[in-house]
């Protein structure tokens, strides 16, 4: 077993199949991630509270609590990146989990090269935050350096991945960012696949914030319209 050095970070794995959360940090562990591992939604509520990890890895379909409910409570105390694992392919899924709190999101059968990707740049972006003045397109005030965001004057609570995707674009207003920029500059990965993820934030944060803030350029990407602060 590969022992992880004092100053690892530590990942919770909130996982019931055995074999999948086995697997999962057989390589996060050989990675130098320290990890520890929780059956149930319960459990891994517990597990969160007890060890405060740097980042969660949550399986949707949980016993005793299911994975959305998991995500509210973790996230309720403090922010974590979550990583959320599903054998559902559908869009309510993926937006009702990002909804909820959750960074990002991968569905089963996955390649644990992908999830070693995905769990590193989403602690890329917790360890190092954009800093820049406070943004504003039309109501919506963004403070990266506070990472705060109020509209019309009321603060909204945005999860780390949503808040990097929008200081990406209103950093660039007039400025259209395919797809597979954001997943690189924001994810810090690109595959094929994330194109449907881009789209679920973008979502999310139209409900957020309203549907006029962020602009789809069809068959190109999206863009804050220049001129709106």
């Amino acid at each position: 077993m590969v022992t992880a050095p004092a100053s690892a970070r530590t990942i919770a794995i909130i996982e019931d199949e055995a074999s999948i959360a086995a697997a999962v940090a057989a390589r996060l562990r050989s990675e130098g991630f320290a990890v520890e591992i929780a059956a149930d939604g319960p459990a891994g509520v517990e597990l969160c509270e007890r060890v405060r990890p740097d980042l969660v890895i949550l399986d949707l379909m949980l016993p005793g609590v299911d994975g959305l409910e998991v995500c509210k409570r973790i996230q309720r105390e403090r922010p974590v990146p979550v990583l959320m694992l599903t054998a559902r392919d559908s869009e309510t899924d993926l937006v009702v989990g990002l909804a909820v709190g959750a960074d990002d999101y991968m569905t089963k059968p996955f390649s644990m090269r992908e999830v070693v990707a995905r769990v590193k740049a989403l602690l890329r972006r917790a360890e190092h935050p954009p800093l820049s003045g406070v943004i504003r397109i039309s109501e919506v005030e963004l403070d990266p350096s506070r990472r705060k965001v109020r509209s019309a004057g009321d603060d909204v609570h945005l999860t780390p991945t949503e808040f990097d995707l929008l200081h990406y674009l209103a950093a660039r207003p007039g400025r259209v960012a395919t797809r597979e920029e954001l997943l690189e500059q924001v994810w810090g990965y690109d595959v094929p696949s994330g194109a449907r993820t881009v789209d679920s934030h973008i979502r999310s944060l139209r409900r957020k914030l309203g549907p006029e803030v962020i602009r789809t350029v069809h068959g190109v990407g999206y863009a804050v319209e220049e001129g709106a602060a």
